[in-house]
């Protein structure tokens, strides 16, 4: 139980940290339409960090967001289960579904996101010079993803196996929102 908490806070530690992308974007955005309408002066840089903030925003916050169990599901059935059989629903899908797609994602992304660290790959507009940096996170997600699958695991055995499982989010990590 002491690896799936300290692999759930991690992932929970990331989301955390993620959380104040929105806010970056919301004020970043502010900032690029008062420059553009109020000013007359248009940034590419700026613009383009606002998209790499939602990709890291998405990337990144996906683990987050399995940890706390707030991924899209249709629960038509799923809602009337008890929780021994969610957690066996929870644990044939992380094994069948979800590892195989992280599995899938970190493979076919790996050399794309190599050739793009060799060259060290900009922005062709003038905009910021940190493709290689954003490409990257083809391989977070998976990895983010994989890691939480783990905690996942261990969470949904021990639920079958009977044991009372620990909350997503930890009793020591509060809320990112509180």
């Amino acid at each position: 139980m002491r690896w799936q908490r300290r692999l759930t806070a991690f992932t929970c530690g990331v989301g955390h940290f993620c959380a104040w992308f929105a806010m970056a974007m919301v004020l970043l955005m502010v900032l690029v339409v008062v420059l553009r309408y109020g000013f007359g002066i248009g940034n590419i840089a700026l613009q383009e960090s606002i998209t790499y903030l939602h990709g890291a925003l998405f990337m990144l916050g996906a683990a987050y967001t399995l940890a706390l169990d707030e991924h899209v599901r249709v629960d038509v059935f799923y809602q009337h289960f008890s929780p021994r059989r969610k957690a066996l629903v929870n644990l044939l899908g992380t094994l069948l579904l979800l590892l195989p797609l992280c599995i899938a994602i970190f493979g076919l992304s790996f050399q794309y996101v190599l050739r793009s660290w060799a060259g060290l790959e900009r922005s062709d507009n003038g905009g910021l010079p940190l493709v290689f940096v954003l490409k990257s996170l083809l391989l977070a997600l998976p990895a983010l993803l994989t890691i939480q699958a783990v905690a996942e695991l261990i969470h949904n055995g021990l639920t079958l196996a009977g044991a009372r499982a620990p909350d997503p989010e930890l009793e020591d990590e509060g809320d990112a929102w509180s």
